[in-house]
C-alpha cells in the first residue's frame, strides 16, 4: 500500500532512535518497558522473533554496563543504507557502535562489515562523529569464545571492528576506554547534531523508494546550490502546470556527480502511486543503470518484506519496479504502437543529452521497426508523445550532464530546445541559467530560443556541488581541467583535492590492486574501470571485450567473482556511466595519450592503433575517460602501463607521455 507522498521541502527531523536514555535510566528501567518505548516508535509489524532479540539485547547491556557513566541509543537510524545500528554507547571520549547477531555462534565477515559500515557512516555523515573515536564491536550472543581482542585504528580514528562473545563485551569497552584519550563526547550535542548523508545513486533510490524524503537521505553545504532546493522548483512547476493546465519542458543541469538523477528519482517515487493524476515516471536511456536501479530495488523490497513477515514473489514486486523505472526506449516504442498519450503526466529523462539525433533514430526505426519515412530526432518524438495530452496538461523534466555524450548518435541536449523552439511553441520552458557553459555544447539552439515566448531561465535548476565525493567535492573540476589540458588549473584543483580524497598514479597492475583493497573498508566498493577502446590491455589481463553484467558487477557480494570486488573484470564508460564506486581503479590505455600540449586519440583496428579523425569520435573517448575519472567517491588509483618495447601496439612512447603529464599535475606515484 503505497503512502501519501511527505511535503516537498519538508525539512523537519525527527529522533533518529527509537529509545534512548542515559545508562544510569537504562539500567533502571524494566525490560519490558524499555521494550515498550521499542514497540511504540517501531514502524513495522513486530514479530515474536523481533521482541525475543531485543530482549537478549537489553538483558547483556543491563548485565555489562553497569558502573559506567554515558547514554545509550538502541535503534539508531542510518537512512543512506536503510538500516538502524542495534545500540551506540556514548562513553567518556568514545562512540560505539554494537551490533548483536542473536542467537549466532560464529563471526561471519558480512556481520563484521555491516558493523563497519555502520561506524564508516557516522564517521563521514553525522557532523557530531566527524572527529571522535569511533569502536564498531560485533556481538554474536551464542558465541563462547572471542578471537584475539586486538583495538586497531585507521587514521580517520575509526577503528576494526572487535568481535566478541557476551562475556567478553565489558572487557573490549573497558580496553577501548583505556587506550582512548581526548575530550569526552557531548552526549547531548552529538543526539541532536545533523546528519549529512551522500548517498550512491543505488543507496537513494532504495531509500527514497521506501519513503525516505531527498532531505533525509542527502548533504548539503551552506551556500550551495543543492537538490532540495532544485527538487522543490521542479515539484512547484509540476503543481503549477497541473493548476494551470500548461505543458511544462524542464531542464536541469549539473556537474557530475550532483545529484541529477537523485533528484529525479526523487520525483518520481513521490509521485509513483499510478491511481494519482500526478503519477510520474523515471526513464533512462542508461541500460546499466536501468538494470542496477530495477534489480537493487527489487531485492530490497523483497527482503523488506520478509522482514515484516509477508511472503512475496520476487517477480511480482519485479514487475511493480518496472513500471516506475523504464528504459526510454521501451517507453517511445509504446509511443509506435499507440496513438493516444501516455497515462503518465509527469516524465523525467535522465541523461536527456543522451537522446538520439535524427539520423540515429531514423536508421533504428527503418532497421529496427519497419518505418522507412521515420524523420524525427528522438528529443523530438518523445515530446510530441506527451503532446497528446491535447487538452490537458504534461511535464517534461529533462536531467542533463555537461561532457557525458559517449556514444555515436547521441544528439545532446540542443535537440530538445530545437525540437520545442520549431514545433511546440505553446510548451513553457525552464532552462536552467548554466545551460549556456562550454561542457553542455548547447549554444546554438539557445540563441535561437532566447526570444521565444514562454521561455524562462532559473538559476535554482543548476546543481553546482557535486556530491558523489562527499571527501572532496572539487573532483570533476580537477578531471575537467585534465582533460582541457589545463595544466596550473589542474594542479591547483589536485592541491585542494589530496588531503581528503587520495589519488595515485602507478606503473603496475599489481600495486595499484593492493593500493584500492588496503583503502576499502566495509562493504565499500571498488572496481576496475577502463574505456571500452582500451584493447591493447590484455597481457595485464583486462579484456574490455569481456561482457560484464552490471548488476553482478555493482551488487553482488565479495564472494562473487563477477562482482567488482575481484578486481579481475573492467567495466567501460558503458557499464559505469551514472554508477559510482568508493574506490576506483582507472587503467589507461593508449587509445587517449598525451602529447605535451594536447591529446591525440586512437582507435585498435586489426593488428595496430589508428588515428581518430572524426571530432564527434573525439569527444566520445574523451568523455569516455571523464565518466571513468568521475566514478569514485572516496579516491582512486590510475593504472598506466609501462609499454613493452618489443610490442609495437604497447609502445612505452604511447604510455610515458600521460604518465608524467599525471605526475606533473601533482599525482604522486606509487613507489
Amino acid at each position: 500500500m503505497q503512502t501519501p507522498p511527505e511535503p516537498a521541502c519538508n525539512t523537519a527531523v525527527s529522533s533518529r532512535a527509537w529509545y534512548d536514555a542515559t545508562i544510569a535510566e537504562f539500567l533502571r528501567t524494566q525490560p519490558d518497558a524499555i521494550l515498550g518505548r521499542l514497540a511504540r516508535n517501531s514502524d513495522f509489524t513486530l514479530l515474536s522473533t523481533q521482541k525475543e532479540a531485543w530482549l537478549a539485547q537489553i538483558a547483556i547491556l543491563q548485565d555489562r554496563l553497569v558502573d559506567l557513566t554515558g547514554s545509550l541509543f538502541l535503534e539508531f537510524n542510518i537512512p543512506r543504507m536503510g538500516r538502524r545500528i542495534d545500540a551506540v554507547l556514548l562513553i567518556g571520549p568514545v562512540v560505539f557502535v554494537i551490533e548483536f547477531k542473536v542467537g549466532e555462534i560464529t563471526f561471519e565477515r558480512a556481520a563484521v562489515d555491516q558493523v563497519w559500515d555502520y561506524a564508516l557512516d557516522l564517521k563521514n555523515f553525522h557532523e557530531a562523529s566527524h572527529s571522535v573515536s569511533i569502536v564498531p564491536i560485533l556481538i554474536a550472543t551464542a558465541a563462547t569464545v572471542s578471537p584475539t581482542l586486538n583495538l586497531l585504528s585507521d587514521g580517520d580514528k575509526v577503528y576494526r571492528p572487535i568481535q566478541v562473545h557476551p562475556a567478553g563485551f565489558r572487557q573490549a569497552l573497558d580496553l577501548a576506554l583505556q587506550i582512548v584519550n581526548g575530550k569526552a563526547v557531548d552526549e547531548q550535542g552529538w543526539s541532536r547534531a545533523p546528519y549529512h548523508p551522500t548517498p550512491t545513486i543505488v543507496e537513494a533510490a532504495r531509500a527514497l523508494y521506501a519513503h525516505h524524503s531527498v532531505e533525509a537521505i542527502a548533504r548539503y553545504d551552506a551556500g550551495a546550490q543543492n537538490l532540495r532546493v532544485t527538487s522543490c522548483r521542479i515539484e512547484e512547476l509540476v503543481d503549477e502546470a497541473r493548476a494551470q493546465n500548461q505543458k511544462v519542458i524542464c531542464i536541469v543541469t549539473g556537474v557530475p556527480g550532483a545529484g541529477k538523477t537523485l533528484v529525479g528519482l526523487n520525483i518520481a517515487t513521490r509521485r509513483r502511486d499510478m491511481k494519482e493524476p500526478t503519477h510520474a515516471v523515471f526513464l533512462s536511456g542508461n541500460g546499466p543503470l536501468v538494470a542496477v536501479l530495477r534489480e537493487a530495488l527489487t531485492r530490497d523490497e523483497v527482503a523488506r518484506q520478509k522482514s515484516h513477515g509477508i511472503r512475496v514473489r520476487k517477480g511480482k514486486v519485479a514487475e511493480s519496479i518496472k513500471a516506475f523505472i523504464q528504459n526510454v526506449h521501451h517507453f517511445r516504442d509504446e509511443a509506435l504502437i499507440d496513438s493516444g498519450p501516455p497515462v503518465e503526466h509527469v516524465v523525467i529523462f535522465d541523461e536527456a543529452q543522451r537522446a538520439w539525433n535524427m539520423r540515429q533514430t531514423a536508421s533504428f526505426m527503418r532497421r529496427k521497426k519497419n518505418r522507412p519515412e521515420f524523420s524525427h530526432s528522438e528529443p523530438e518524438f518523445l515530446i510530441s508523445y506527451m503532446d497528446r495530452h491535447s487538452t490537458d496538461w504534461a511535464v517534461i523534466v529533462c536531467l542533463v550532464g555537461g561532457g557525458q555524450e559517449i556514444n555515436t548518435g547521441e544528439a545532446g541536449i540542443d535537440a530538445w530546445i530545437e525540437a520545442i523552439n520549431s514545433r511546440f511553441p505553446l510548451w513553457h520552458l525552464y532552462i536552467s541559467s548554466r545551460l549556456t557553459d562550454r561542457e553542455y555544447a548547447a549554444g546554438k539552439a539557445l540563441g535561437a530560443v532566447r526570444q521565444r515566448q514562454n521561455t524562462h531561465f532559473d538559476d535554482t535548476l543548476h546543481l553546482a556541488v557535486s556530491m558523489r565525493s562527499f571527501r572532496a567535492e572539487n573532483v570533476s573540476a580537477f578531471v575537467k581541467a585534465l582533460l582541457d589540458c589545463e595544466k596550473q588549473h589542474a594542479h591547483e584543483a589536485f592541491s585542494q583535492l589530496m588531503d581528503r580524497y587520495p589519488i595515485n598514479v602507478t606503473r603496475d597492475l599489481n600495486l595499484a590492486k593492493q593500493w584500492i583493497r588496503a583503502h576499502a573498508r566495509g562493504t565499500e566498493r571498488f572496481g576496475l574501470v577502463a574505456s571500452s577502446k582500451a584493447q591493447r590491455l590484455k597481457p595485464h589481463a583486462i579484456d574490455i571485450r569481456v561482457d560484464v553484467d552490471p548488476v553482478h558487477w555493482f551488487l553482488n557480494g565479495k564472494e562473487d567473482t563477477r562482482s567488482s570486488y575481484y578486481l579481475e573484470d573492467a567495466a567501460t564508460e558503458f557499464q559505469v556511466q551514472g554508477l559510482e564506486l568508493d574506490w576506483a581503479c582507472v587503467t589507461w590505455d593508449g587509445d587517449l595519450r598525451f602529447t605535451g600540449t594536447g591529446w591525440t586519440f586512437h582507435d585498435f583496428r586489426g593488428d595496430r592503433w589508428t588515428n581518430i579523425a572524426n571530432p564527434d569520435n573525439r569527444r566520445y573517448l574523451l568523455n569516455a575517460y571523464r565518466v571513468l575519472l568521475t566514478r569514485a567517491r572516496q579516491g582512486m588509483v590510475i593504472f598506466v602501463p609501462p609499454g613493452d618495447p618489443s610490442d609495437p601496439t604497447r609502445s612505452p612512447g604511447f604510455y610515458d607521455s600521460t604518465f608524467e603529464f599525471l605526475t606533473d599535475l601533482g599525482i604522486p606515484a606509487l613507489p
